[in-house]
């Protein structure tokens, strides 16, 4: 039988969830991650060199932990997240949304016809258990977790159009393009870019709808939960790590602990 969707569940019942992001793309770091005990996991296959394959085995990296594992695909690719929902991807995040026309899309991309246009193969998917679940053509549509991202003045002038979208269940506020989009590239603190981001989080709590974003500022990520923000990725591994590796290289090596000079770094492929 078919099993609810616990992320899903707890965005609907206004449950704050607290994630970490996963660009390291690594299933043995993946996993490492999900003992943490984080509510959700985000598996970045936009800025992360993740593919179909490493997606899947981080997948099944977690599956054993509480963590939730959420997907970001590189784009909205009808085909690609056919595929990734076979392979068993239920919570699904998509970047570059600008438009209610492309969430109603992406809407129709997650959901079996009548409904929608996802193409059906679950027989021999992970999704389905290779066809373990009897049910699960009847239940996935609804176990499917659709959340878009908008992160640009385009998607914020039509933030109230997508969170109307029926079949969206949660908006992300990409803080890092939004502030770009703004003229504020590289500023995402800046603070026109932050009345943006709180000004959407209230649109999209306002709707009904879950809101999401991220930043590794933990006064900050509280100020999202508190203005109703759901789910917040509140680190990035591979910052974490790099972050931690350089502290401890200064702690022994001082002066000494300096970066690969940058006309050596692309000829060994440091960087």
């Amino acid at each position: 039988m078919s099993h609810p969707n616990p992320f899903k569940l707890a965005l609907q019942h206004r449950q704050a969830q607290i994630g970490l992001w996963l660009s390291m793309a690594s299933p043995y770091l993946s996993e490492v991650s999900a003992t943490a005990g984080f509510d959700w996991l985000l598996i970045d296959g936009e800025h992360a060199p993740n593919h179909l394959q490493s997606t899947l085995q981080q997948l099944q990296a977690v599956a054993p932990y509480r963590a939730q594992p959420v997907v970001r695909a590189v784009e909205g690719q009808v085909a690609l997240i056919k595929q990734l929902l076979d392979i068993g991807v239920r919570n699904l995040l998509i970047p570059m949304v600008d438009t209610p026309e492309q969430a109603r899309l992406m809407v129709s991309a997650v959901q079996y016809p009548p409904r929608g246009i996802r193409g059906v193969g679950s027989a021999v998917g992970r999704a389905s258990q290779w066809s373990l679940q009897s049910d699960y053509l009847d239940a996935a549509d609804d176990g499917i977790c659709l959340l878009v991202q908008a992160e640009s003045v385009t998607a914020l002038e039509h933030l109230s159009e997508i969170c109307a979208v029926d079949g969206v269940d949660g908006v992300f506020i990409g803080p890092a393009d939004l502030a770009a989009s703004m003229g504020h590239r590289g500023r995402p603190g800046h603070p026109d870019v932050q009345a943006a981001i709180e000004n959407a989080i209230r649109t999209i709590v306002a709707s009904g709808k879950a809101a999401g974003t991220l930043t590794s500022d933990a006064a900050l990520a509280q100020r999202y939960l508190d203005i109703g923000a759901t789910f917040v990725a509140v680190g990035v591994d591979v910052l974490m790590f790099a972050n931690a590796a350089r502290g401890l290289a200064r702690q022994w090596l001082g002066e000494r602990a300096t970066p690969v000079p940058a006309q050596r770094a692309g000829s060994q492929g440091a960087y």
